[in-house]
């Protein structure tokens, strides 16, 4: 049934331009109420042309965001004329109202036909309006991201004998149960396109992240880009490249790794074997990764970090950690800057009780 349907989709910000706002605003690709202006607001779609006298509509499906203390009411009204009393045409007619507009688009389109999003329009005529209101007792603003209108298509009172597709009864009972089999027909057609990484939120996008065996941790965003490049992060997992993108990737810090051959005090051309000894030892299957000292902000964490590191080194290697604190190392010639004094003296007076320090300096202009 459901290649050969004819529905209208409004999904875009476009689209919604060419009705009539009242105290709801374009909001993204659909429309929302602002509660701190009003409680209630109402949006009038356009006269959507079926292009045939005596056209029986067939149903419509807002799908909206409704937070508690929030409601959602649709209102429908064909006709094969545009004219409405004395106005040529509905849609500037609405267009014109000011004030309270209730009274006036209550008595044009009558009681609602669903107060949930999904109904039956049951109308007949050339030309369909809908209107959409939205209510809110709370703070939280509804919002209404999609209406799907189906205009023709496969019915099952298409395939009953002709005495029964007359009967308005028959075609309204079975187009529950028809409804159903043509959204479930959707949700087949569109599998494909759900298990899409770059479109799927929530569950659904931790489920496929789990397909690559990438952590569900961390927000769409990072989810994304983690299956994104799973494949070639795998490939290359156990390099220096891999275990310094694991290492940005765990703490958002960029290491410092140095590998056992870089500091292998044995080598011919290590200038100072004694010290390279001291700090790094003799052991070729250990590697260091220098960090600094603020990368962690308890022990839980950095503990949590050196048993995640386990799984992503190459097999047979250890890690070492050190995590390095800021300082400055003066040595005989240091150049900290234009006009820098590493200390000052104190002037003091110097007599037979007072001992003079190897770090006294003594001298000064009196104003200092």
């Amino acid at each position: 049934m459901e290649p050969i349907q004819t529905q209208m989709i409004f999904c875009c910000a476009e689209q919604w331009m060419n009705g009539w706002f009242h105290q709801v605003e374009p909001w993204e690709d659909g429309l929302r109420l602002d509660p701190e202006r009003s409680s209630t607001g109402v949006y009038c779609l356009g006269a959507v042309d079926s292009g045939e006298k005596g056209f029986c509509w067939g149903r419509a499906e807002v799908e909206a965001v409704l937070p508690p203390d929030t409601a959602l009411r649709v209102y429908a009204r064909a006709a094969d004329t545009r004219q409405w009393g004395e106005w040529p045409d509905l849609d500037q007619g609405i267009r014109s109202l000011t004030g309270d507009p209730m009274p006036a688009l209550q008595e044009i389109f009558g009681p609602p036909v669903s107060g949930n999003g999904e109904c039956l329009l049951s109308c007949t005529g050339r030309y369909l309006w809908l209107m959409l209101e939205l209510t809110a007792t709370g703070t939280k603003a509804p919002a209404i991201r999609r209406l799907r209108l189906w205009m023709r298509g496969d019915h099952m009172t298409d395939y009953l004998p002709a005495i029964y597709q007359g009967e308005d009864f028959t075609r309204r009972f079975l187009s529950i149960f028809d409804s159903m089999y043509a959204d479930m027909d959707r949700c087949i057609d569109t599998l494909p396109g759900q298990m899409d990484y770059q479109y799927a939120e929530g569950d659904l996008l931790r489920y496929l992240a789990g397909w690559v065996c990438v952590e569900q941790d961390g927000d769409g965003r990072k989810l994304r880009e983690r299956i994104r490049t799973a494949l070639p992060d795998y490939e290359d997992l156990y390099t220096v490249e891999g275990v310094r993108r694991s290492i940005r990737r765990l703490t958002g810090r960029d290491p410092i790794l140095i590998e056992p051959f870089q500091v292998f005090p044995n080598r011919p051309d290590c200038w100072d074997p004694v010290l390279y000894r001291r700090l790094y030892g003799e052991d070729p299957y250990r590697f260091f990764v220098l960090l600094p000292e603020d990368t962690f902000s308890s022990q839980k964490e950095r503990e949590q970090f050196q048993r995640d590191m386990e799984a992503v080194i190459p097999a047979g290697m250890t890690m070492q950690m050190i995590q390095l604190k800021p300082c400055i190392q003066l040595d005989w010639h240091t150049y900290l800057g234009i006009n820098t004094r590493i200390g000052g003296y104190v002037p003091a007076v110097i007599d037979e009780q007072a001992t003079i320090h190897y770090d006294t300096t003594i001298g000064g202009a009196n104003h200092e």
